[in-house]
Order: structure tokens, then sequence, then C-alpha cells
């Protein structure tokens, strides 16, 4: 073979084999990156077990509601910082709203965001049965000035149990510090066991009266 036919081959090989190298680099940072995605994921769900366990030995021996969302409050504050927490139960005619203050309330013209909560839209936030943001509030009957809401991040988080929601937990907090999907995940994952522990004190407290 002569010189110039063989360089020639020499620089397709090398050619093919950098295209090969390439290749398998780009594999290589794209299953990296798989892993570590998946690490990420990993590491969120481990967090939202120990929060949820933390939260369910915490309601051992609770009878009483006030201790009991008094101890749900305090666990929430402890997890997602500055933070608004109030909890809605229904009943057959009205509602009773327990409020626990915050580290730093959002002031609203000096009222929290539960004062601006119609008995209609209570009905529409237990009625729907999910997550609802401020928007999808607003959509429900929320009325508060439009100024007013650009001071604040609040979600309602549903107490629901068997595809009911006898009630449900009000977040917020102000607007600059927004509310993220891991916090409101990791509160979602103990709701369940809150509707349970609720009704649990609400049959102590008709066998003790």
């Amino acid at each position: 073979m002569d010189p110039q036919r063989r360089n020639k081959r020499v620089r397709l090989l090398v050619r093919a084999a950098q295209r090969k190298y390439k290749e398998q680099g780009r594999q290589i940072d794209i299953l990296c990156n798989d892993m570590i995605a998946a690490n990420r994921n990993f590491l969120k769900r481990l967090d939202t077990i120990s929060f949820a366990a933390n939260f369910y030995e915490s309601l051992i021996g609770i009878t009483e509601l006030d201790s009991l969302f008094y101890n749900t409050s305090k666990l929430i504050k402890d997890k997602i910082g500055n933070v608004n927490v109030t909890f809605f139960l229904r009943h057959s005619d009205n509602f009773s709203v327990h409020v626990s203050e915050g580290d730093g309330a959002c002031d609203l013209e000096g009222q929290g965001l539960e004062h601006f909560f119609s008995g209609e839209l209570l009905e529409n936030i237990c009625n729907s049965n999910q997550l609802c943001s401020i928007e999808t509030l607003l959509a429900m009957g929320l009325n508060i000035k439009p100024a007013l809401l650009n001071k604040i991040s609040a979600f309602t988080i549903p107490l629901s149990q068997f595809g009911m929601s006898p009630g449900f937990i009000l977040i917020y907090r102000s607007g600059p510090n927004r509310l993220t999907a891991e916090e409101l995940n990791n509160i979602a994952a103990v709701t369940p066991g809150l509707a349970r522990a609720i009704q649990s004190c609400q049959a102590f407290s008709r066998t003790t009266h």
C-alpha cells in the first residue's frame, strides 16, 4: 500500500475513533446526570420520610385537638421556616378555624389571610379535595385586593382521607419567599395521618363529655 493511501486510511480510523470517544463521552455525561438526578430525588424522598416519621412520633399520646394542631404547626414551621399555619375543620353546618401564629406574620391590612375566606370559599376548597394555589383560590371566590396578592405565597392542602376532605390546612408567608413544591410535598405526605389523628381526638372528646 502506497504511503498516501496508508495515511488517508489512518486519518479515517482516527476520525472514527474520535467520533466513538465523543459518543461514549456523551453517553457517560447523560448517565452521570441521570445518576445525580436519581440521587437527588432519593435524598428528597428520605427527607420526606424522616419528616413524616418525626411527625407521627409527635402524635403519640395526643388526645386534644389544640395540642394536635400546636404540635403539627410547630413541626411544619421547624421544617419549612417562617410560615403562617391555619387549620379549617368542616362540620355539618359550619367550619371551625384553628390559627397558629407565624414567626413573622404576613400582615394583610392588619389581618391574616384566613380572615378573607368566606363560607362559600371554604366549601369550594373542601369539595375540590386538592392542593390549591392562590390563583385557584381567587377563581373559587377569594375576595382580596390585587395589591395584597404580591405580599403572599399561599396554598391550601386538603386533609384528605378515603377520597373525602373533612378540612384543610392553609399555609402562607410573605411573597418574596415563595413556597416550594418540595415544602408542600412534605406537608402533603402527613395529611392523611393528621386527618386520622383529628378524627381520633374528636372521638375521644365525645366520649369524655
